[in-house]
């Protein structure tokens, strides 16, 4: 292991040997190069650093979706609501970046747009690998990665493993409810179908609600989630409409329609239908 750097005092200013030790950890010198705008237009530099910024809180949700999941799946409720807390607060986040745009003009973007090619945020792997995590499957949206082998291995990898909701309605099935096995053994490929025995445990979950409830608390928590989900595609829509209004999107993409339609297909669906029954 490299002995750590030495900080010496000079001059009543901390010098260190090497590098400071918070660009070892942040790698913030590296992170500040990877801002290589392709017009000389100033604000497609926003544009730019907000895409990224995007980029990483898509990374860490789909993190800490993951690590909820894994401490459901060992049954352990209690500690899977911290990371859902945090996903929560994170998704809040990012909705939060879309505010930094609203500057952004029809002709802001236009300035810049036709220089982005065939560039989109529809070719995100790390959305999709949140989206998957939070159930929602498509392989229709993964054939855009066939040529990078290593992206697409690892969607392909994902898109067939149990999303959260998968281990959730799996525990629910553990704590006694009668779920279908052709729920629990369904294709995992597939958007997760909503199934009444589901939303009926919801809606005896929901009949005892208090502090000792885990799966009560449970709910709760992948409801923010859900919640927060849903504005961020909210919040995409309205800025494409502001930007491009009903006009196709960057390559090729069917824009606004498109983000309409994503938003009928809900997270955690039986989470809301259930509240009907209660």
């Amino acid at each position: 292991m490299a002995a750590a750097p030495v900080a010496v005092q000079e001059d009543d200013q901390i010098q260190f040997a090497q590098s400071a030790p918070y660009d070892e950890y942040v790698h913030a010198s590296t992170l500040h190069t990877l801002q290589r705008t392709i017009s000389d237009d100033a604000g497609e530099m926003s544009f730019l650093v907000v895409s990224q910024i995007m980029e990483l809180y898509f990374g860490l949700i789909r993190f800490e979706l993951r690590e909820a999941q894994r401490l459901v799946r060992d049954d352990e409720v209690w500690g899977a609501l911290e990371p859902l807390r945090r996903a929560g607060l994170h998704l809040e986040g990012l909705n939060a970046s879309w505010r930094t745009l609203r500057w952004m003009s029809p002709a802001d973007f236009n300035r810049f747009r036709g220089q982005l090619g065939e560039a989109s945020g529809f070719q995100s792997a790390m959305y999709r690998h949140m989206e998957f995590a939070l159930g929602l499957k498509s392989e229709t949206l993964i054939r855009p990665f066939r040529r990078q082998r290593a992206v697409y291995a690892q969607l392909t990898r994902d898109i067939r493993e149990p999303s959260l909701w998968d281990e959730v309605v799996a525990l629910l099935a553990r704590r006694g409810n009668d779920i279908p096995a052709e729920v629990l053994e369904r294709d995992r490929t597939r958007d997760h179908e909503p199934d009444p025995a589901v939303e009926d445990a919801w809606v005896r979950v929901y009949a005892e609600p208090n502090p000792g409830n885990d799966l009560w608390l449970l709910a709760e928590a992948l409801t923010e989630v859900g919640e927060q989900f849903s504005d961020w595609r909210y919040l995409h829509l309205k800025a494409v409409l502001r930007t491009l209004g009903d006009k196709p999107g960057t390559a090729g993409s069917s824009g606004a329609s498109w983000l309409r339609r994503s938003m009928a297909r809900p997270v955690f669906p039986e989470l809301w239908s259930a509240r009907t029954h209660m």
